[in-house]
């Protein structure tokens, strides 16, 4: 596919789409449903193509155009096994999105115009290797995200979305601030260029050189913008509100693939340009990805609320990329080190995905709940559904059992590469945080107790199960969680080599 600017369509194509939506009223729902199938469907082939290309997990699709070059801004894009794999969750949960909100009456080509803003949104932060241009769609996907919130969330969706904004913006400011004295020190503001700078220990120097010694303040201000879009303990405190009073097909978004820019960011910026800083700061960086494991699974523990409940669970999840990150982070010393770093992030990655898949799942089955009885959503106000709804009840269970890391489902193997390779490298953090998934286990089964066994409450006696539109929706969902699981390969084998190039240019 030489000459034809892929990934430029790619992101264009939800803006297209966008326009289009808004202006087509009751029938904006249809044109999204098209423009993401289009989307996945093109990411699809990117996915495809690029694992045939490149050389040992280097970049494809590279578009690379003068943009403006004495202030260091390129029109650079291009992708690697792990931005690709982060293109497709992004479509496939778009797609999810889409599909759920069904029952959007209120204005909505607006809504469907936002969502799709936001895709294009997530696709430009996925291909950029410039940080100007990055850094665009990184501020792009948060507007759109506030507005969903404001205008269409629950009772209190005006603190939440402010609060949400407030700090995504001081994240951004922190990232923008550090990455502007990175570039008056070199001049550049290219990834890849960068990289190879910081692999020879150059960048340290010129920014030395040229500030002072402030590459571990940088470093910080970076690791501070990634940890609030994660989130990290303790910068989370906005998402619990966001993710309850956001409309739920908006929380599928919010947790299936803005989250997943924050560890993207970790991979594609702050390891490759600050891997020796984070070294040096290692011991206490493991000590909040470990509180983000254990509080994460503690804090759902207590909730009431099922959108808290499984909020809470996201940070707990992501928690476990933050700890496969942060282990990694240390000079490898013999090929068994190298194995162990591996080993850590294929499964950071392949984390990211099994959880964008899985978490907006849930979320979907939150919403189908919730329209089945007037707005319900807490645990104590459903029982005995697999009497009224066994379909529902058993598929959500599944999603659960995902959820919890049951072997032959999506959730365990990435789980299990961050153990085996964090184990050798951290193994206190490591054991502290088994405490994680014990909590998490007890969490997920509780919920399935109260919600699917026992007395059947009276508003749930005439409870519908899922109607055939919404089985066939959430067959390919369910089946993509059984073949990851059985079948990690489809991801490890091509995103292996990605990962080897990675730790290969990584400076620690």
């Amino acid at each position: 596919m030489s000459g034809i600017p892929v990934l430029s369509l790619l992101t264009v194509l939800p803006l297209v789409g966008a326009v289009i939506a808004l202006g087509s009223g009751k029938h904006a729902r249809a044109v999204a449903l098209v423009t993401t199938i289009a989307g996945l469907a093109l990411t699809l082939v990117v996915w495809t193509e690029w694992s045939r290309g490149p050389v040992f997990g280097g970049y494809g699709f590279i578009e690379q155009h003068a943009w403006a070059p004495s202030l260091g801004i390129e029109y650079h894009l291009g992708v690697d096994g792990l931005s690709a794999l982060m293109l497709v969750l992004s479509a496939i949960v778009t797609l999810m999105s889409v599909d759920a909100a069904h029952r959007v009456h209120h204005q909505p080509g607006l809504y469907f115009a936002l969502v799709l803003t936001l895709e294009s949104g997530l696709f430009g932060s996925f291909t950029a290797l410039n940080f100007f241009h990055w850094f665009l769609f990184w501020e792009l996907s948060l507007i759109p995200a506030f507005f969903l919130i404001k205008l269409w969330g629950g009772t209190r969706r005006g603190p939440a979305a402010t609060q949400f904004f407030i700090y995504t913006m001081a994240g951004s400011a922190a990232l923008l601030v550090a990455f502007l004295a990175v570039f008056l020190a070199t001049g550049s503001m290219d990834f890849p260029h960068l990289t190879l700078l910081a692999s020879t220990g150059e960048l340290e120097q010129l920014v030395t050189a040229h500030l002072g010694p402030v590459m571990l303040w940088l470093a910080i201000g970076v690791l501070a913008g990634f940890a609030v879009k994660v989130p990290m303990i303790p910068f989370h405190t906005w998402l619990p509100a966001a993710y309850a009073e956001a409309p739920s097909p908006v929380t599928m978004l919010l947790t299936g693939a803005m989250s997943k820019m924050g560890i993207y960011g970790l991979l594609r910026i702050a390891l490759p340009l600050f891997g020796h800083q984070i070294a040096q700061i290692r011991t206490p960086l493991l000590v909040l990805a470990v509180a983000t494991v254990v509080m994460g699974a503690w804090a759902a523990a207590a909730q009431k609320d099922l959108k808290r409940v499984f909020a809470y669970m996201s940070v707990n999840h992501l928690g476990y990329c933050l700890l496969g990150i942060f282990a990694l982070a240390v000079p490898a010393a013999g090929a068994a080190a190298i194995t162990s770093q591996a080993a850590a992030l294929n499964g950071v990655i392949f984390q990211m995905f099994s959880h964008g898949i899985t978490a907006a799942a849930l979320f979907w089955f939150v919403a189908m709940m919730q329209e089945r009885t007037g707005g319900h959503r807490g645990i104590g106000q459903f029982g005995g559904l697999r009497k009224p709804a066994p379909v529902l009840a058993g598929l959500m269970g599944i999603a659960l059992f995902s959820s919890l890391g049951l072997p032959g489902l999506n959730g365990f193997p990435g789980e299990f590469l961050i153990f085996r390779g964090v184990f050798p490298l951290a193994w206190v953090a490591a054991t502290v945080s088994v405490l994680g998934l014990l909590v998490t286990a007890a969490v997920i089964l509780t919920v399935i107790q109260k919600v699917f066994t026992g007395p059947v409450p009276e508003h749930c006696v005439g409870f519908p199960d899922l109607h055939h539109g919404e089985r066939m929706a959430l067959v390919p969902v369910i089946g993509l969680m059984f073949l990851v699981g059985l079948l990690p390969q489809l991801i490890v084998a091509t995103v292996n080599p990605t990962v080897m190039n990675l730790l290969a240019h990584w400076r620690f």
